[in-house]
């Protein structure tokens, strides 16, 4: 029996010049990688030479400058939400679901960088945010909480997205718990070196130390 994720995903068959345009279109802009941006036009270099050499805000925290790394965060989530509210409003709730894999699939893997990209955590808020607003202020919360109480941005990463399909479950339905289970194996995935630091207790700590 075929998922309801990918009953919509099978559409792109279907109507390949509105569903199948506005998968690759969100791809384009979630590919662009900001973080990288930003550090060069900031004059610092190429923040992949930088502490994890990853192109997301907590990576480019790691250069000192908070304004840089707040720039960052704020348009890699942006890039995720205009893409979802942007096919939302022209193509319908399905286009918005395939513009959040695709925008989310370009962060990750960016055409631009050859296909090594970013660990994905903003660009899923800001897609969360925009698809289901109280999923994805529930997964913000849970990022701050985690954050607050042990000081691991990885380990509140992963309690996010791993609370995300429950969430989307409960306030939304079965095809949104599906977009979120498949959204947060990639992070999750993402993060595989920093869940092997964390059980080992050499995971960096958010302001630094172990």
């Amino acid at each position: 029996m075929y998922s309801d994720l990918l009953i919509v995903v099978q559409q792109v068959f279907v109507a390949p010049m509105q569903l199948g345009g506005t998968l690759v279109l969100a791809y384009l802009l979630g590919s662009i990688p900001f973080g990288l941006v930003l550090t060069r036009l900031a004059g610092m270099g190429d923040v992949r030479k930088i502490g994890s050499g990853n192109i997301g805000a907590t990576n480019v925290l790691r250069t000192g400058r908070k304004d840089i790394a707040l720039g960052t965060l704020i348009l890699d989530g942006g890039k995720g939400a205009v893409a979802v509210l942007i096919a939302g409003t022209i193509y319908g709730p399905n286009a918005a679901m395939l513009a959040a894999i695709g925008a989310f699939l370009g962060h990750l893997f960016p055409v631009y960088l050859g296909f090594r990209g970013g660990k994905g955590v903003a660009t899923f808020l800001g897609i969360w945010l925009a698809l289901a607003f109280w999923v994805g202020a529930a997964a913000c919360l849970v990022w701050l909480i985690v954050a607050a109480l042990f000081r691991y941005s990885s380990l509140a990463a992963l309690i996010a997205v791993a609370a995300t399909p429950v969430a989307a479950l409960y306030l939304v339905d079965h095809l949104h718990m599906e977009l979120g289970v498949f959204l947060a194996a990639f992070v999750m995935l993402k993060h595989r070196d920093n869940i092997k630091r964390l059980v080992r207790g050499e995971e960096s700590r958010i302001g630094g130390g172990k």
